[in-house]
This record gives C-alpha cells, structure tokens and sequence, in this order.
C-alpha cells in the first residue's frame, strides 16, 4: 500500500520492517526513501521464483486517486521506477488530472522517458469525479496495458466493499468498444495485455471468455467454483 502511495498503518509492513519505521498521525507510516528501498527489495525477492520460471511479463503499479498533479510530480516515483528494473512497469494513474488538457504531454513524456506503460482504462463515465477517463496512449513499444474496472458510478464512488465498486457484467457492444480500443493500441506496441478487474462473483472470467471468443481467440474452460478435495 505504502508503494502505491496508500496510506497504510504498520500492521502492513513485513515484520522484519516495523521497528525502525516512523509514523504521523493516527499511526500512519511515512513513506522515507529508506523504507520505500526496502520494501522494493523484498518485494523483489518475493517475486524472484516466478521471474526465474519465466512466469512474470511485468510489474503493475496502481496509485492512490490521492496522488495528482495538483500536489505530486511524477519524479516522485523515479527511485521506484529505477529499483525494479530490468522488469517492465505499467503505471495506472488513478487521477483524471493526469491526463487533463497540457498535462497529458507531460504525463505520456515521463512515462516514455522513464520507460513505465501507461495503464489504460475501462471505467466509469464519472466526469465529476478523479475517475480516469478512457484514454489509449503507447509509452512503450514493446506493452500496452488496458485494465477493465466495470462501468458502475453508484458502486464505484459508494461502495463499500471490492464487489460493490468493481462489480460490472459487460455487454457484448461494450467489450466490443473495448476490442476496439485494443486493436487500436495492438497498431503501436508489440504486446497489448487486457486485464478485467470487475471482480464481483464470477463477472470478470465470464467478460474475460466473451472478449476473448469476439477477437476470435479460444475462450478456454469456463468458470468454476472452487472445491476443497481432503484426501
């Protein structure tokens, strides 16, 4: 949480981490440059099986809605972005000032220039509010990342819990918009990944197959509850 610039109190810290950390008000951790090193190397050393196997195409950071271009820079995130390479980094904004008016150029030129994917996005049409609007931008040649939030306004600014904000059961004229958009960024990168993140119940594997079956891709199996076998 703390990476993502989420405040986060020190329960969410490794153990090994807790000690020698400060705190503000109300218990919650400042994010120091030495915090935030060790937290990327453990994280990196947590994830060094599934980069050794191959298994891991990338890194994905989320930001809080919390950090604009209102009271943040975006060299705030240099040290991060320089720890953990040589892995590929998406960055979703989650802040429409980002990307409002002439700070779009600056936001797609540091993001190029410091090698990060910008993170496209399927959300909620809430002008009114620091949602992401649907923008499709390349920053990097060899990625294109589009993450799918559903298009629930009431849930997404109200709810109270993951299903509540991100619950969404996609139509096919909307995933068809969706496919749209992606062949659109397939003409700019070499790889354009779609995750669907409207994660109530079983909505996201189910928009998942369909999307997939309309680009003329095998969906795979479809869906199944989970099942606890003892033996």
């Amino acid at each position: 949480r703390l990476l993502s610039r989420h405040s986060a109190g020190l329960d969410s810290l490794p153990p090994d981490l807790r000690e020698g950390a400060r705190t503000a008000a109300r218990g919650r951790v400042e994010l120091t440059p030495e915090l935030e090193g060790a937290l990327v190397r453990e994280m990196l050393h947590a994830i060094e099986p599934l980069a050794d196997a191959g298994k891991l195409s990338g890194l994905l950071l989320q930001l809080t809605p919390a950090f604009s271009p209102r009271r943040n820079e975006l060299s705030e995130l240099e040290p991060l972005v320089e720890a953990v390479r040589p892995h590929r980094l998406a960055i979703e904004l989650r802040n429409r000032h980002w990307v409002s008016d002439e700070q779009t150029h600056r936001t797609m030129e540091w993001l190029s220039d410091h090698d990060a994917a910008f993170v496209c996005v399927d959300a909620p049409p809430a002008e009114a509010t620091p949602i992401m609007p649907a923008v499709d931008a390349v920053t990097r040649d060899d990625l294109a990342y589009v993450r799918i939030h559903g298009r629930n306004v009431d849930g997404y600014l109200h709810g109270k819990s993951v299903a509540e904000r991100f619950g969404w059961i996609y139509g096919d004229a909307e995933l068809e918009e969706i496919a749209g958009r992606a062949r659109g960024l397939a003409g700019q990168a070499e790889v354009v990944r779609v995750y669907f993140n409207n994660n109530r119940d079983d909505d996201a594997p189910t928009a998942a197959r369909r999307f997939r079956a309309l680009l003329g891709q095998d969906p795979g199996p479809p869906p199944e509850d989970a099942q606890l076998r003892l033996t």
